[in-house]
């Protein structure tokens, strides 16, 4: 991989065209979880700041219309020049990632070429067919209807810190696809790539107010976006708490808004599964991304014939998986700040005290090298029951609960005792079977025999707290888009009859 500063440069808010300070001139420091070492420094807004973005925005959208009145062809023309800057950039991209948040090298480059093709995607989706045209009955003379799709207009994105790049990129795609003007809002955490990305908006001259970024804290830049009469819609991938409070503050004027919140999914695995391919996935399932992941398959759910041997194989795996600096590609990075960290033990400390039994792992790492970051050893608990805070809330770590059943319906009845309805997935040589569990799983994201594989072509979301709306295919278009009715009298004229 080639050298890159360890330090990277000031840059600020991007707000209509142009890089600047935030207004009180505050920055943010940003650490490398591996090390704790200084690794940039952000803007660290206000309110003002976050106003100042959707004014661009509003402006962008409602009086200049450079990108909102672009016919497709050169939206798309605009978002394959993004996509390739995007490829030709992939290593330093992936780099920011993994000094920014932890993960392993190759899964942020990974995430940068999903990032990629997501933007390759949208740029040929927003070129197909769309809307339709009806024939409808002539009670009012000679009738036609037909549909079109608008953009929204100001859209307002927040995105967590566990998929930085990736996650705003699932966003930004198809809301600049389909026309719309941004206002975009990275976690505070983990920043850094976002900003090289708005660096390609930049390069390529993405038109001036289209898409905004503001750097700052959920509690002043997310809230005032959330609330903001000026913002059309708000988007917002994170925890089911704030996903509630950023649903009731854009009840005041019934904005749009759509939620990829909170997820403890299932992973039901039956006795006459593949054995090693279910321990590789469950492993994949809950130990990618240290855990970070709001599908993860936090909760495996197994046959009670299978459980001590697939317990046992799953300890001996997770003991035997690298831990260290994400730049070195080992099998786990730290996690993404000391407070999550804390956050993760805090709920480890819970399930020890709740009687479930530690397999293995359930600490900090603290000898050198690890002295100075924040890792947690891969952590599997066992004999878990369903009233169990570590069974019930999602901890969002490297930290994975055995429960066990006996029949179908046991299994269908642990795996839908939750709050929430992301992931969940079935492992099983059985294929009537494994169609008949999952049909039942109350959850938006599904598989059989594998656990974790996105795609841009399929949807992506939740139900129950999990979440509204979609991302990802033709539905993360549509997310993005209002549908207009449009009624055409094609024989003016009086009808016949009138209202007195």
């Amino acid at each position: 991989m080639q050298n890159f500063a360890t330090k990277t440069e000031f840059k600020g808010n991007y707000i209509d065209g142009r890089w600047q300070p935030a207004h009180f001139g505050d920055r943010r420091q940003v650490y490398n979880p591996a090390t704790g070492d200084l690794i940039g420094e952000v803007a660290e807004s206000s309110v003002s700041d976050a106003r100042e973005a959707i004014a661009a925005a509003k402006k962008s959208f409602y009086q200049t219309r450079e990108w909102r009145d672009s016919d497709t062809q050169a939206r798309a023309d605009m978002i394959y020049k993004i996509a390739e800057k995007v490829n030709e950039n992939r290593e330093e991209l992936a780099y920011l990632d993994t000094i920014d948040n932890g993960k392993p090298l190759r899964e942020a480059q990974g995430d940068v070429d999903d990032a990629y093709h997501c933007f390759l995607y949208y740029a040929g989706l927003i070129k197909a067919p769309s809307g339709g045209s009806y024939g409808v009955n002539d009670g009012f003379g000679k009738m036609h209807s037909y549909m079109v799709h608008e953009p929204v207009g100001v859209c307002a994105q927040i995105v967590p810190w566990n998929y930085p790049l990736l996650m705003g990129v699932w966003k930004l795609a198809p809301a600049l696809a389909a026309g719309n003007s941004v206002v975009f809002k990275p976690s505070e955490i983990t920043p850094l790539s976002t900003v090289r990305l708005f660096d390609i908006f930049d390069e390529v001259g993405l038109p001036a107010g289209t898409a905004n970024l503001v750097i700052g804290t959920g509690e002043r830049v997310g809230a005032e976006l959330a609330r903001s009469q000026d913002v059309d819609m708000i988007t917002f991938t994170g925890s089911t708490t704030v996903g509630r409070s950023i649903m009731r503050s854009a009840a005041d004027n019934v904005k749009k808004i759509g939620l990829e919140l909170g997820g403890k999914s299932p992973n039901i695995i039956f006795s006459d599964a593949d054995f090693e391919g279910a321990i590789e996935w469950a492993m994949l399932g809950i130990f990618l991304n240290q855990g970070e992941i709001c599908s993860a398959g936090s909760r495996i759910i197994i046959e009670e014939s299978l459980k001590n041997k697939f317990v046992l194989k799953l300890k001996e795996r997770a003991e035997a998986l690298t831990i260290g600096n994400g730049l070195d590609n080992p099998d786990m990075g730290p996690l993404v700040s000391r407070h999550q960290m804390r956050r993760v033990l805090e709920y480890i400390q819970i399930g020890k005290d709740e009687g479930a039994k530690l397999v293995c792992g359930g600490y900090q790492l603290t000898n050198t090298p690890y002295d100075l970051g924040n890792f947690i050893a891969p952590t599997i608990f066992d004999d878990c029951t369903s009233s169990m805070k570590i069974v019930k809330e999602e901890i969002f770590g490297p930290v994975v609960t055995i429960q066990t059943f006996r029949n179908e319906q046991e299994a269908i009845k642990l795996a839908n005792d939750t709050q929430y309805g992301l992931a969940g997935a079935v492992f099983t040589k059985d294929g009537a079977k494994a169609l008949r569990v999952i049909k039942e799983i109350r959850a938006g994201i599904t598989w059989i025999n594998c656990y974790n594989p996105t795609f841009n072509e399929a949807p992506w979301g939740g139900y129950k707290m999990s979440g509204i709306g979609r991302e990802l295919g033709e539905d993360g278009l549509l997310e993005y888009q209002e549908t207009k009715q449009i009624n055409i009298n094609l024989n003016p004229g009086p009808v016949g009859w009138y209202i007195h």
